[in-house]
């Protein structure tokens, strides 16, 4: 988790391309693949390092806003790479993202300059 923070935010972030997250609707969700054997999610406020990191330009992708609470398995906090600042978690969902789960689903597209902005949280769901 974020450094000082004691419990999950309600509401975490997985970005996908959307015709991933078109794919994964049909299917009911993702599920993870054998390697790593993990959903990478991230707060709404993270979101953008990861993105920077993979997905540097690509103006296909979008943001899926989960309800923590509606996960079946486990989101375990772990560190990100060693340029994410220092102690910084990011939540991985060991086990399917199920879409029922999937509360908003937004555009992530990233600025002129090819780099993502980070966002802020939604203020309502649904």
């Amino acid at each position: 988790m974020l450094a000082g923070m004691s419990s999950a935010p309600p509401v975490l972030v997985h970005m996908c391309a959307a015709r991933e997250w078109s794919s994964a609707r049909q299917r009911g969700g993702f599920r993870p693949e054998a390697a790593p054997g993990f959903i990478h999610l991230s707060t709404p406020e993270q979101i953008h390092l990861p993105a920077n990191r993979l997905f540097s330009g690509r103006r296909d992708m979008v943001l899926l806003y989960v309800d923590a609470a509606a996960l079946d398995s486990p989101v375990r906090w772990e560190p990100g790479t060693v340029d994410d600042p220092d102690r910084m978690l990011f939540p991985h969902l060991y086990g399917e993202l199920p879409a029922r789960a999937v509360i908003k689903v937004v555009a992530y597209l990233p600025a002129p300059d090819g780099s993502f902005r980070p966002i802020s949280r939604p203020q309502s769901s649904r």
